[in-house]
């Protein structure tokens, strides 16, 4: 054979070892341990269109609770009846979800989370009205914003009721950026670290629980709706998570060196349910099955049920501080907001070791938890600026979504955080997706919250469950928190101190279930004796030597470099970082220090 045979034959085995490259980079080695869970880690980067199929999943998830939250917010302040402020009101909902949700990704603790209005606000914003009873009633002198939103509206003879509104929004602008200041300068000053010492799965768990039982009731909403259509969701999401989890779907893709192919992944459980689904409703509205009648309870069942929104929407809307005029202050309110805001930062630790568990990753270290926390307070402030009228923190159900779709790359949140700064920006674009079917939007929430509720019931895995001690401690803390809020709503005046505002904050209080079971199991946990093995608190605790020591490979797929802010090396190794809370100091090698 010649030598330009040879060479010949060596340049086509060099071209068909590229093409079978490039037709195996789509899906990761089923068969390699580090894969062995998870298909794409937390620094992988998925081809462009499982990117884009992952990211648009994981929003459409969210996209129910924003509509929840910003619908919440609106009944707060009053205005349920005024359909273009609740429009205006949700686009600045999504817009500060999807810049909070890239800040995070990016700057934050660098998990694979999403950010959204925070749930946790819905109990205390609704019980303002019942601590101040002139909330929705005061009046204020009639604004120039009043009259713009009153002409958009068309309202006739309730035009002083929009000035009621937009003082309302006010008074809890300020209230929440003075609370997202707070929440921020936890993570800022490290004083987070101190808190983390008296809170841990003990304290955690509980409220967690207790959040998911106050949670039922909102989801029922969309699922009461129509029960068979919402248990079809959840049907079909559980035959593909569960039955079928081994089984990959044939995708055809095309690429430049590959051509046209057919590759093998994994199934979009949820996206392809709430597809499904959609289309079934689609065809029932077709056929007149569902009423037409916009007061029956299954209307909203129908496909057209809220197809006016896309007519009515603007096509461009761009929050922006200020927008609703000059911001205001409220103590009850601010009162309600820090109350929020305390649960949210339980809320979010518990995500973060959740997150962290579900990615096969290390617990976070300290500077990545104190940086999530000031993120989080940072965008909360933000979100008061812009009138949302909630903060924004971590979604539990999203991070079941990547269990499920084992597609934990920071890429695909990302790609979310884009998708909902467009939604906010894009009026017609996000109400296209708020038409879809309440009863399937509440089967995706039922599936999402119900393995994310099973995510955080592990965590009690580090901990000694079968100690007196501990079992005391959640099954208390439990039936404390559910008995006392049930009771204060049943009794008219709960609380006789003499005052009556005193009354009804105390009532407000004791009316929040997670404030009062979290209270109690942090408590017991920290007062009654216990190891910090049993407590469980010795496997959240990271050191840093833990850091630095080799990584469990039967544990974790990736180390706590997925944990490093996006600064240059030589930065964090200046010895001024072992002071500042939320970056970690990295000493330099020799080879980093000849480049």
């Amino acid at each position: 054979m010649s030598h330009s045979e040879e060479k010949h034959k060596e340049k086509s085995a060099l071209t068909n070892n590229d093409i079978n490259k490039e037709k195996n980079a789509d899906l990761p080695s089923e068969n390699s341990e580090h894969h062995k869970y998870l298909i794409y880690g937390v620094n992988d980067s998925p081809p462009i269109h499982i990117t884009i199929v992952c990211a648009l999943q994981q929003g459409l998830l969210s996209l129910s609770t924003q509509l929840i939250v910003s619908l919440l917010v609106a009944e707060a302040v009053c205005a349920s009846d005024k359909d273009i402020f609740k429009a205006r009101l949700l686009s600045s909902t999504l817009f500060m979800s999807g810049v909070t949700t890239l800040a995070m990704n990016i700057f934050g603790i660098r998990l694979p989370l999403f950010q959204g209005a925070m749930s946790e606000y819905v109990v205390p914003l609704l019980l303002v009205g019942s601590v101040e009873g002139s909330f929705c009633s005061t009046l204020a002198p009639v604004s120039d914003v009043a009259k713009v939103i009153n002409t958009s509206a068309n309202s006739t003879g309730e035009d002083i009721s929009m000035d009621r509104i937009l003082w309302n929004v006010r008074a809890l602008q300020g209230s929440l950026m003075l609370a997202g200041v707070i929440h921020a300068l936890l993570g800022f000053t490290g004083l987070i670290g101190v808190l983390l010492k008296l809170v841990g799965p003990l304290t955690i768990v509980p409220t967690m629980v207790l959040l998911f039982i106050f949670i039922v009731k909102p989801v029922l909403k969309f699922v009461e709706v129509n029960w068979g259509i919402a248990m079809s969701t959840v049907f079909v999401a559980v035959i593909l998570f569960l039955y079928l989890a081994n089984y990959n779907m044939p995708i055809p893709i095309w690429t430049p060196s590959a051509g046209f192919r057919i590759i093998r992944y994994p199934l979009h459980q949820i996206l392809i349910s709430i597809i499904l689904n959609w289309l079934l409703c689609g065809l029932l509205t077709k056929f007149g099955v569902f009423p037409d009648d916009p007061k029956h309870p299954g209307f909203n069942a129908r496909t057209d049920a809220r197809i006016s929104i896309i007519r009515d929407h603007p096509w461009f809307t761009f929050p922006y501080p200020g927008q609703y005029g000059p911001i205001g202050f409220s103590e009850t309110a601010f009162l309600s907001c820090m109350i929020a805001t305390l649960i949210s930062v339980l809320d979010s630790i518990g995500d973060y070791y959740a997150c962290a568990k579900v990615c096969r990753v290390p617990p976070p270290p300290r500077h990545a938890v104190n940086r999530g926390l000031l993120v989080e307070g940072l965008c909360t402030f933000l979100s008061g600026t812009v009138g949302c009228g909630h903060a924004t923190g971590t979604y539990g159900g999203n991070i079941g979504a990547v269990g499920v779709t084992r597609v934990a790359s920071r890429q695909v949140f990302i790609g979310v955080g884009v998708l909902y700064v467009l939604f906010g920006i894009f009026g017609k674009f996000s109400a296209m997706f708020i038409t879809i079917p309440s009863p399937v939007l509440g089967g995706a929430i039922v599936v999402m919250f119900g393995i994310f509720f099973g995510v955080v019931l592990s965590n009690l895995e580090v901990t000694n469950m079968s100690s007196p001690r501990n079992m005391a401690i959640i099954g208390l803390s439990i039936f404390i928190g559910l008995s006392v809020p049930t009771w204060v709503q049943q009794v008219v005046t709960p609380i006789h101190s003499g005052n009556e505002k005193a009354d009804r904050i105390i009532a407000m209080l004791l009316g929040n279930p997670t404030l009062v079971g979290t209270t109690l199991a942090c408590f017991l946990d920290n007062t009654v004796p216990g190891s910090a093995e049993d407590r469980g608190m010795a496997a959240w605790h990271v050191s840093d030597d833990d850091e630095t020591a080799e990584l469990d490979t039967e544990r974790y797929n990736e180390g706590f470099e997925v944990y490093d802010p996006l600064l240059p090396k030589r930065l964090l190794s200046l010895k001024l970082m072992k002071v500042v809370p939320f970056l970690p100091y990295k000493r330099l090698s020799p080879k980093v220090n000849d480049v």
